[in-house]
């Protein structure tokens, strides 16, 4: 495991060499499938603190690039995102410009190294947030944090299924075009029918 400052996810060179080693460690050599396979798990990754403090309503220090440290897997992935004390901010709603605009400066060097759309990109972002606000306990703060964001993000959004809540998922990591991976359970390309009898499936054992 290494560690690497915040800015250096900005660096195209970087993140080549990162998403080709996740890609290998996977058995791929799309780029694209291999750069949103990184992506999804860098982006759950740096939203969960923040996340979690709007879940809470705590303080926590601002997410810009220059307090955020990560840490890096063997494999290239992003294993954990720390955010460096300093510029403790009193008002919830502060975490959600910083983090805003660090998202903002990974997403275009991510795709131009991936080839994988802007749109999508954004759109993993919402689910992740989602996600972590699930296992925070509050769907809902997910759902503020990203309205507050703004911009290119779009707003995650739930479902109850077996007395579990989901997020209805609008984003695809593209998992299913490795050798030997499926689609996800969750998977908006599934067939509608399909992804609800699984899920409640998937309620029922929990």
């Amino acid at each position: 495991m290494t560690v690497v400052p915040g800015w250096t996810l900005t660096r195209p060179e970087w993140l080549a060499a990162r998403i080709t080693e996740l890609g290998h460690s996977w058995g791929t050599t799309s780029l694209r499938v291999a750069g949103t396979l990184w992506w999804s798990m860098a982006a759950s990754a740096l939203v969960e603190l923040i996340v979690r403090a709007y879940a809470h309503d705590k303080r926590a220090p601002e997410a810009t690039l220059d307090r955020l440290s990560c840490e890096v897997r063997a494999d290239g992935g992003i294993e954990r995102v720390r955010i460096l004390t300093g510029g403790i901010q009193e008002d919830c709603s502060a975490h959600a410009g910083a983090l805003g605009e660090t998202l903002a400066a990974v997403v275009p060097p991510v795709t131009e190294v991936s080839g994988a759309g802007t749109a999508a990109l954004w759109a993993i972002v919402a689910d992740a947030i989602g996600n972590r606000a699930i296992d925070a306990g509050a769907p809902e703060a997910g759902m503020r944090l990203a309205a507050e964001i703004g911009g290119a993000l779009p707003v995650p959004r739930f479902v109850a299924i077996g007395g579990r809540t989901f997020v209805r998922r609008i984003s695809c990591c593209l998992v299913f075009q490795v050798p030997g991976c499926a689609l996800c359970t969750s998977c908006p390309k599934r067939p509608a029918a399909e992804r609800q009898a699984l899920l409640e499936g998937l309620a029922a054992r929990d």
